[in-house]
């Protein structure tokens, strides 16, 4: 799973309020994978911008049909930079940013832009990225670009501590399709693009008990060409978020 959700709602609170940092902690059980994965994400803010990452763990390795351990992981660190926040431009950050991963067979540095929108508290926001993105290793692309759209709103429905957010990624590549089909490794299929869209639906259950770091709540992974998966995927997960 790629996440980038928190920024969003990070970056908002570091212009609305100053220095701002959070760490998270998210456990999903993924129905379409029928397997656990966990998220640690991180955001600092600082008077030269901001620092996200975050670190996917996949544990699919079974014996028995019990899950034994980790099978594979995902990496993305990203830097904004923005030293200008009392400018007319306050809203526009330059985008430094490098992934890569277990068994994806490629990792990318990207360079962009992004611009955020909001409304006066900042409890809604949505953010836009246009970045350049290179390829290293099995991946390839005719249009090296990625539209990024990030969005988050608070206490939606008038329901204190509910809390919808999301992202949305477009880039080129030409995707090689091996999930489900062993004849397929190495084919490229002719698609010219990749899709993925995680919406995150979450509650703050434990500030009923004292425990406001406690979140319940759930994501839909929508992919198309995503992870080697021809055409549109559809995977429904359910988890937690324990905020430190």
């Amino acid at each position: 799973m790629k996440k980038r959700i928190i920024l969003a709602a990070a970056a908002a609170l570091l212009l609305a309020q100053g220095a701002f940092a959070q760490t998270n902690l998210q456990t999903f059980y993924d129905f379409g994978r029928n397997h656990f994965t966990t998220t640690l994400e991180g955001y600092y803010g600082d008077k030269w911008g901001d620092t996200f990452f975050f670190v996917d763990y996949d544990y699919n390795t079974r014996s028995d049909n019990r899950t034994i351990g980790a099978s594979g992981s995902y990496f993305e660190i990203a830097r904004g930079i923005n030293f200008w926040k009392n400018s007319a431009l306050k809203d526009l950050s330059a985008h430094i940013e490098y992934n890569a991963g277990i068994g994806f067979g490629c990792q990318n540095f990207l360079f962009g832009a992004n611009y955020l929108l909001h409304n006066d508290d900042y409890s809604n926001t949505f953010t836009f990225e246009l970045l350049y993105k290179t390829f290293n290793g099995a991946a390839e692309s005719d249009l090296p670009l990625q539209f990024t759209f990030v969005w988050g709103m608070q206490d939606i429905l008038d329901i204190k501590g509910l809390r919808f957010s999301g992202f949305l990624d477009i880039w080129g590549e030409k995707t090689p399709i091996w999930y489900g089909d062993p004849e397929s490794i190495g084919k490229v299929k002719p698609g010219k693009f990749v899709f993925i869209s995680e919406p995150q639906l979450w509650y703050n259950a434990g500030r009923h008990f004292g425990v406001d770091n406690l979140h319940i709540g759930s994501e839909v992974e929508f992919g198309y060409n995503f992870a080697g998966c021809p055409g549109l995927t559809v995977r429904p997960c359910i988890g937690t978020k324990w905020v430190f």
